[in-house]
């Protein structure tokens, strides 16, 4: 099933609607929580009065500073609740990572010569070149004869072939007959 794309014109119409729709509900939630906050003052603080003398006057500040004091308690509280909620929430993140384990890259093959990799480690202070090449030892071939077959290549008709060699078939008859035939070798 392949889906069906949008025209452009089409899909900055629906764009420019969404748009209207969300600052509709932005300014009706901006005009609900103004509404909250007043019904919370009217609820919570009532209206001072100012009539009375000093003696009212100083009653009414210190119910004002309990209830300050009262919401300072209530914020603190909350604050620490969201501190340790905050760290239980980075502890099991770590966990998870340590359950999980770390993601590796996936390397991408750079080729780089020795010279380029040294400069790339140490910096610019790094200025000798490194010749690897030169400090490996030379390897000679060493011919291995095993049990019937040459090393060689033996030329049979103008073109070179790996096939067993007339003197490898004859050592190798020779090592047969000495192991049938050799009395010591031989159980019954």
């Amino acid at each position: 099933m392949s889906e069906k794309k949008m025209n452009s014109s089409r899909r900055g119409h629906l764009k420019s609607l969404m748009l209207a729709i969300a600052k509709d509900l932005l300014e009706k939630e901006a005009a609900d929580l103004i509404t909250e906050k007043a019904a919370f003052i009217a609820e919570n603080c009532p209206a001072p009065v100012l009539s009375g003398g000093l003696p009212e006057l100083q009653e009414m500040l210190k119910k004002l500073a309990q209830t300050i004091d009262k919401v300072d308690e209530d914020r603190y509280d909350s604050e620490a609740k969201v501190k340790k909620t905050d760290k239980e929430i980075e502890d099991l993140r770590m966990k998870v990572v340590e359950i999980q384990g770390m993601k590796k890259p996936a390397l991408k093959k750079v080729r780089m010569s020795a010279d380029a990799m040294l400069q790339a480690l140490l910096g610019t202070k790094h200025k000798a070149s490194m010749d690897f090449r030169a400090n490996l030892k030379e390897v000679k071939k060493e011919v291995k004869e095993e049990v019937g077959i040459c090393v060689e290549t033996y030329k049979a008709e103008n073109h070179s072939t790996r096939v067993l060699c007339p003197k490898c078939v004859l050592s190798f008859v020779e090592r047969i007959s000495y192991f049938i035939f050799d009395p010591l070798f031989v159980t019954s």
